[in-house]
């Protein structure tokens, strides 16, 4: 099978446990669940619905916090933001408010009415939300058309050790809604192929890319 990434072809491999394949691009480094194993919106939903994601918990504002900490930096003429896949809640785009930065939330089945066709953005913040797209390339050349020239999509996701013995080991493909799986290479090639570059990483869990 093509990589739905950058079209090479992958490498499959099976995860003995779950008897799932996935498919492995050696050249952006993207891992990908068999496409028979995607789950529908309200499959999804009654995962997430399992969530306690409480915008009173003191540990959830601390995990956005994280990534406003190492994002923020990077982008610091925003004026205007969208959290794209949000969640239940808008904790994010109120704490972007308290940084003076106007923002927009919208998930697709949480808060489905609230994209706004041709509003552009300074930022567009994604956290834990790429794991989960069925189309991933297709979403970020989205994003970026939401974008000024100029502007930022700061991305979270985990990203893996690029071996299929460290992937079989991990905890984050245990989550059945999480399908599609990337490294720092893979947001790069992405980056290359719509004329974006990579501002910042950490290693671990979040990138920022600048479109020209």
């Amino acid at each position: 099978m093509k990589c739905h990434i950058c079209s090479n072809p992958t490498v499959a491999f099976t995860h003995e446990k779950t008897n799932i394949t996935y498919y492995h691009c050696k050249g952006c480094e993207y891992i990908f669940k068999s496409p028979e194993n995607y789950q529908d919106l309200e499959m999804q939903k009654e995962r997430y619905n399992l969530h306690e994601n409480n915008a009173e918990d003191a540990g959830y504002v601390a995990y956005f916090q994280r990534f406003l900490d190492f994002t923020l930096p990077l982008v610091e003429k925003s004026k205007n933001a969208l959290d794209f896949g949000c969640g239940r809640t808008s904790l994010l785009a109120s704490l972007l408010e308290k940084e003076g930065i106007s923002c927009d939330y919208y998930d697709p089945i949480y808060h489905p009415d609230t994209l706004k066709d041709n509003k552009k953005y300074d930022l567009i913040v994604s956290t834990e939300v790429f794991e989960h797209l069925h189309q991933p390339r297709e979403v970020f050349a989205d994003l970026l058309e939401r974008l000024h020239n100029g502007g930022y999509l700061a991305i979270q996701t985990e990203f893996h050790a690029n071996t299929e013995e460290a992937f079989k080991m991990w905890w984050y493909p245990q989550d059945p809604t999480h399908i599609v799986f990337f490294r720092v290479k893979t947001f790069k090639v992405l980056s290359d192929t719509y004329g974006c570059n990579v501002v910042k990483d950490n290693g671990k869990n979040m990138v920022v890319i600048k479109k020209p």
